[in-house]
């Protein structure tokens, strides 16, 4: 026996080429494409929006037409200016414009409208009276519609806001927006006077409070005058007389100081002039003596005497002798009283300068006490001072807020009587608009035909995006993520298929595009995996009608016209199809019989594996039919006969294909798997839905089965989709190859 091959288990890997990851982002062409589909869907909306616009616009002007009266509201710079200074600073636009927001957030605030409602030329308008009997209720409806209707817009570059109201009676419209303009401009002077006018009494009150203070600090320093009984205690350029008589008092103290210390120098060059020589002072003062004069006189009569008798008589006689003796008398007196002039000089000398140490001493005990009186009312003139500085300066400071005080408040008299402290101006009532300002053709029109292309674009765009169904290679790489191995087009699409079996159209269109997507789909196969991994291949899908048999039947055809033998498999049990397909010849001998079995009969243990087995009619290609459902199909195809007949026939055929039931319906694929090589799936573009092939893939990855690829199968051509270019391409390149063939 020649030895079967060990079929290997599948694996959780998808073998073959993986998908190239697909962008999530429509492509420009794909938004064109999607376009020129429903360009008929878009160009009727279009039209139609083009048509209510006009019917609306009709309609509006005849039964609902709204008039809008306009006026402005000069709004002033927000800085308040000074009114003691002419002219002001720049303010930035920005400010203004923040200014001119804030006052139109103002005008229509709730609280604004409704005392507009409470006004009695408002009521009595049909505008307020239409809205009903019921106070509350009318009020509510009211203020709903004037925030609707009534605006109050800044403008950008002007110092103004437009305000506008707009109703279905052009009068009313301008009663109603006079009537808030008075309102308004009224409650802003108004509020304004009433700001002015706190503010005025707040700073008056603080400056009665401020008055006080100044009073009490001016009767403090009057206390301080009082105290120290000094009245001049304001500091000057001059010294006081208290300083003054003080730094006089200083300076004699400071010369008698010098003097006592003269005398006392003085003194002890008495005392060591009386018991030392005579100095020439003295000496000048014997000589000047009257006395001492005589003497010397006298003197000189004497030695005259005496020479004249030397000379007469001799040193020897009495007279002469009488004259020395005289002479010798006159010196000694003159003598003693030289002495004593002397002595008599220094004593007196000496106590007169004591007597003036004494008087200079007594004169300098005076001013010290003088000075001592001084210095201390100086020193209470500087605590004074002090005290009296201190509070004349809270004086001054609040003098000064007093004066600042009262600065601001002869301001605010002028600004409360300012005609620009409201901020807000005058500019004119609004007159009866001369136009409609709604409906408008050149409004309603455009509106309706932007409306309905936007629309149109829209719904084509939704009803992409709600078809869910797997209809191109992009939904196959975006969605699924498995190779893509073929495109099968849909028979509309091919004319040399009209009449054809799809199931035998590789055999009897050979030249159609369906095909040539077959062929395709066996080479895209091939260069997939190797040869040995498409030995055994189970197609499926998820669920029935998508094709599967179709696809398993023409790739048997490709594989047969290379010269391959095949084996096709039917295990649809619940659905078979192969005996429609390749029906059974007209046979009546024994060898006929015995083909007769199925795989049913073989499942069961009836019958050998070459007894199911019977030739389809193409040569190369032989088939196994179903045979009748058993009880348990699942079950039997668990079971070692299936395995072995895949086996032993893997040796007997090139390929070996399976024509599976769906996936999702039954578990009968999902056991076959197990046996096969590789799986290859079939998605028709007309029904099967994304979820639906999300599913049957999650489901075999689940049980780690070979996905080899699938089949997209029945795709149609699109506007502006790839497909439709690429049949065209094909339909001219083959008319030229039949036409060379011929």
């Amino acid at each position: 026996m020649v030895e079967q091959k060990q079929i290997p288990m599948a694996v959780s890997r998808i073998p073959g080429p993986r998908p190239a990851p697909t962008d999530t982002m429509m492509t420009p062409k794909e938004v064109l494409g999607i376009l020129r589909r429903h360009v008929w869907l878009i160009t009727i909306l279009t039209v139609a929006g083009f048509m209510m616009g006009g019917v609306s616009w009709y309609l509006l002007r005849k039964y609902a037409p709204k008039y809008t009266a306009e006026t402005l509201i000069r709004v002033l710079s927000p800085i308040t200016r000074d009114p003691m200074t002419i002219g002001g600073g720049e303010v930035g636009k920005d400010i203004q414009f923040s200014a001119r927001v804030s006052i139109a957030a103002l005008i229509k605030q709730q609280g604004a409208l409704q005392k507009l409602i409470e006004r009695d030329k408002v009521q009595q308008t049909m505008w307020f009276k239409r809205f009903g009997e019921i106070k509350d209720k009318r009020m509510v409806r009211a203020i709903k519609e004037l925030q609707n209707n009534f605006s109050a817009t800044p403008q950008k570059d002007a110092d103004s806001i437009v305000v506008s109201m707009t109703c279905s009676d052009k009068t009313e419209a301008a009663i109603i927006l006079n009537e808030m303009v008075d309102l308004f401009l009224a409650q802003q002077r108004s509020t304004k006077k009433d700001e002015v006018a706190e503010r005025l009494a707040r700073i008056e009150e603080q400056r009665l409070r401020v008055q006080k203070d100044m009073d009490l600090a001016e009767k403090s320093l009057e206390d301080v005058r009082a105290r120290y009984n000094i009245s001049d205690l304001e500091e000057s350029a001059f010294e006081h007389t208290f300083e003054r008589k003080l730094n006089d008092l200083e300076l004699e103290e400071n010369t008698y100081l010098l003097q006592i210390k003269q005398v006392q120098a003085n003194i002890r060059t008495l005392e060591k002039q009386a018991m030392g020589p005579i100095n020439e002072q003295i000496q000048h003062a014997i000589e000047t003596d009257p006395v001492m004069t005589m003497l010397a006189q006298q003197l000189a009569i004497q030695e005259s005497y005496l020479a004249g008798r030397l000379t007469k008589f001799g040193e020897n006689h009495k007279v002469v002798r009488e004259a020395q003796e005289l002479i010798n008398r006159t010196k000694q007196e003159r003598e003693m009283r030289r002495a004593q002039i002397a002595e008599q000089l220094r004593q007196s000398n000496l106590l007169n300068a004591k007597d003036q140490l004494v008087v200079l001493q007594s004169t300098l005990e005076d001013l010290e006490r003088r000075r001592e009186e001084a210095a201390a009312k100086k020193k209470d003139l500087d605590s004074a001072r002090v005290q009296y500085k201190q509070r004349k300066a809270i004086r001054d400071e609040r003098k000064q807020m007093v004066d600042s005080i009262k600065e601001q408040i002869e301001k605010l008299r002028i600004v409360r009587e300012d005609p620009e402290t409201p901020k807000v101006q005058f500019v004119g009532y609004a007159p009866e608009p001369l136009q409609m300002s709604s409906p408008k053709a050149k409004a309603f029109f455009p509106a309706g035909t932007a409306m309905g292309f936007m629309f149109g674009i829209g719904l084509a765009f939704l009803i992409e995006l709600l078809n869910d169904l797997v209809r191109t290679p992009r939904d196959v790489g975006k969605y699924l993520h498995i190779p893509l191995l073929a495109v099968i087009p849909h028979a509309d699409e091919d004319e040399q298929v009209e009449g054809v079996d799809l199931c035998h159209v590789v055999r009897q269109a050979p030249y159609s595009i369906i095909s040539e997507s077959y062929r395709r789909f066996r080479t895209n196969l091939k260069l997939s995996s190797s040869a040995e991994s498409l030995k055994v291949l189970l197609v499926s899908s998820g669920l029935t009608g998508e094709g599967k048999t179709s696809v398993a039947v023409n790739l048997a055809a490709t594989f047969i016209a290379e010269d391959k033998k095949v084996l096709l498999i039917d295990v649809n049990f619940r659905r078979p199809t192969f005996h429609a397909i390749f029906p059974r010849a007209q046979a009546h001998d024994t060898a006929a019989e015995k083909s007769d079995f199925e795989l049913s009969n073989l499942l069961m243990g009836h019958c050998g594996y070459q007894d199911v087995i019977r030739p389809s009619g193409i040569p190369g290609l032989d088939v196994i039919d179903t045979g009748p459902l058993p009880l348990n199909p699942a079950e039997l195809l668990d079971g070692p006969r299936m395995e072995g007949l895949i086996k032993q026939q893997r040796e007997n055929y090139d390929h070996i294909i399976i024509d599976g039931p769906p996936l999702l319906l039954v578990s009968d694929s999902k056991i076959l798997a197990r046996f096969t090589n590789g799986l290859i799936l079939v998605f028709n573009a007309g029904i099967t839905r994304r979820g639906t092939a999300q599913r049957t893939i999650r489901e075999l990855r689940e049980i780690n089965a070979t996905i080899v690829g699938c089949v997209l199968l029945g795709v149609k051509a699109m506007k502006g989709g790839y497909f439709r270019e690429q049949f065209e391409s094909y339909r001219q390149y083959q008319q030229v190859l039949v036409a060379h063939s011929v």
